[in-house]
């Protein structure tokens, strides 16, 4: 196992009704402005909710926080936040209204061009605004880490930063609240989970016996839960236990002293900028080849996630591991999500383009080996066609 430091302050309020009791993690006479996305936080009641535990603090609100948040709105919060003097922000929503309102939390307090957060990965951060979170899509893990996304429309620019100044103070966890969710979403939701434990699992071997077993358990609950969550809707059980799994699958926890990889969150941050493409999707599409591409790198702990988590124990290596591939790709598929750029009609023609911003973008050398590099990347992209 390798040497780490792991701490995660944020509180976790899960269960029906932990709305209401926010306002014991708000300090007295503050000045709270709620970040949400579009209407559904409203159509569901759960802005409300968020409103009601609030009484008698002054609210501000800020909606219209896009899938993959855009630098261009979060900028515009940012400046509310500094004409109202704003205190502590809320964030009502999935991961990309958590991110956005981290990238805000950060923006308002930072001496110096906020772009720059995002182009040194949040290095400059020394302070941020105190936030909280409302959980209603799981996905990302958000709710419960030190990372965001930003996207940066005119330059089409999909940027990651991390900094411990950005935790949630706490996050409301409900299940009931993703009851109302598209079908659409739960698919995404479920795909960006599983993606985020195979960033972290599926590297090379270190010994780390705890993480491996916490992030297979990991994988094959959302190998079960998955599907059912699309069949039955409003099964609290299996949505809580959707719920805990993607925060679990993000929060730092199963990524303690392990080598960690995330090129295929890289390469599908290029495709979200330059085609518009979901974040799962690109995901999925990327994931099956780059574990096809790079199979000699993560030949051992592809034939442990073959045999613990698919149960495939006969046959030659080589045959179980593209075994194991193939049913990753069914299980999207199983998922409703779409698994190669042609099914959203990206040719080969888009390569170049993709290629030239991970360049522009730094990710020259990517993955737990740093072995990534672009012309790997063109494989990767050329196998996902």
């Amino acid at each position: 196992m390798l040497d780490f430091n792991f701490r995660n302050p944020t509180n976790i309020l899960f269960g029906r009704g932990k709305i209401a009791t926010i306002n014991e993690h708000i300090s007295p006479g503050s000045r709270v402005l709620i970040l949400y996305g579009g209407g559904s936080v409203r159509a569901n009641g759960t802005l409300a909710q968020a409103t009601a535990a609030l009484a008698g603090y002054t609210l501000f609100e800020f909606s219209g926080i896009e899938p993959n948040p855009s630098y261009e709105t979060l900028m515009k919060a940012v400046e509310l936040v500094q004409d109202e003097s704003i205190d502590f922000l809320l964030a009502v929503g999935g991961g990309s209204v958590i991110d956005g309102t981290k990238f805000v939390a950060a923006a308002a307090l930072f001496e110096g061009e906020p772009w720059s957060i995002l182009l040194d990965r949040g290095a400059s951060i020394e302070r941020a605004l105190p936030m909280g979170t409302v959980l209603t899509l799981p996905a990302t893990g958000s709710e419960m880490n030190r990372g965001a996304v930003v996207t940066r429309r005119a330059l089409q620019a999909k940027l990651v930063f991390h900094s411990s100044h950005v935790f949630p103070q706490f996050s409301v966890l409900d299940p009931e609240k993703t009851y109302s969710l598209p079908l659409k979403q739960i698919s995404n939701g479920v795909v960006d989970a599983y993606v985020h434990v195979m960033e972290q699992y599926l590297t090379y071997p270190v010994n780390a016996m705890v993480q491996d077993r916490f992030a297979e358990g990991l994988l094959l609950t959302l190998l079960e839960v998955g599907p059912r969550a699309l069949a039955d809707p409003e099964d609290y059980d299996l949505r809580a236990n959707l719920m805990w799994s993607a925060t679990m699958g993000l929060n730092g926890l199963i990524g303690a002293g392990v080598p960690q990889d995330w090129a295929t969150h890289m390469i599908g941050h290029e495709l979200t900028a330059a085609h518009g493409l979901d974040h799962a999707q690109t995901l999925a599409i990327i994931l099956p080849s780059l574990l096809t591409v790079c199979q000699e790198d993560k030949w051992a702990k592809l034939l442990q996630y073959a045999e613990r988590v698919w149960g495939l124990k006969g046959g030659g290596e080589e045959t179980r591991i593209e075994a194991a591939i193939a049913l990753t790709r069914k299980f999207f598929e199983q998922m409703r999500i779409k698994t190669h750029l042609s099914d959203y009609g990206i040719g080969e023609e888009s390569i170049p383009r993709l290629l030239q911003q991970l360049e522009t973008h730094g990710m020259v050398a990517l993955g737990e080996r740093q072995s990534v590099t672009l012309d790997v990347s063109k494989k990767i992209l050329e196998m996902s066609l």
